[in-house]
């Protein structure tokens, strides 16, 4: 039987290039691919940082993969530019408008790059600002320094987070070894995929309390 992430790097670097391609979003024209060992390297221009970080998602989207070092640059041409000034504006209007980010996040632009400073309750609502200043124009880069508050840390924290993974995916969830120290959920052992990795993330995420999580999963063949 086929082993979906038994793959040779030659395949494993075409799979990478189609599934760039196969996204109709992305503009794959100034994007090469290497890899080596199972680590895909990026290299190359995007016009946008939206597209710099398409590009990395597909790239974990592929089987075998194990990491990808990410080295491409974006480069903002003709309409697509903004000055800082726009970009802030355009940056606040749009944390106003979104139903999921708090409305007391800070900005700062220089050269096209955005820092967001401030608090939210939860790391969806981190997730939230950093995608909607993402997909501005004339942004090249996103720093997302929010923190998430401290809360009443559950007795029960671990088993919680442990019961979420068996839920998102059993099989894997039983192979995943949760330590909880304060509000630092730490995650050791093996996932097949990057999709499995942001499973158990994601889950750890979401338990209350947690204002950390430190991921030393490996992705296994």
């Amino acid at each position: 039987m086929f082993n979906f992430f038994s793959k040779t790097d030659s395949e494993i670097q075409q799979d990478v290039i189609n599934e760039i391609k196969w996204d109709p979003s992305l503009d794959s024209s100034q994007v090469s691919v290497t890899t080596n060992d199972g680590i895909v390297t990026l290299r190359g221009s995007v016009p946008h940082y939206f597209e710099k970080s398409q590009v990395e998602d597909a790239a974990q989207r592929v089987g075998g993969v194990r990491a990808v070092a990410d080295e491409l640059e974006v480069n903002i041409l003709g309409s697509f530019l903004r000055s800082d000034e726009q970009i802030a504006e355009a940056a606040l209007s749009a944390l106003q408008w979104s139903y999921t980010v708090p409305k007391d996040l800070k900005i700062t632009v220089e050269k096209g790059w955005v820092t967001l400073k401030g608090e939210t309750e939860w790391d969806y609502q981190r997730k939230a600002a950093k995608d909607a200043i993402s997909q501005l124009m004339g942004v090249c880069g996103v720093t997302n320094s929010i923190t998430i508050k401290s809360k009443a840390q559950p007795t029960d924290i671990k088993t919680r987070i442990e019961e979420a993974l068996k839920r998102s995916a059993e099989n894997e969830g039983r192979k995943i070894n949760v330590i909880v120290s304060g509000d630092v959920a730490t995650l050791t052992g093996n996932v097949h995929s990057f999709a499995e990795l942001d499973v158990a993330k994601h889950a750890a995420w979401m338990a209350p309390g947690i204002m950390t999580v430190e991921s030393h999963l490996k992705i296994s063949q």
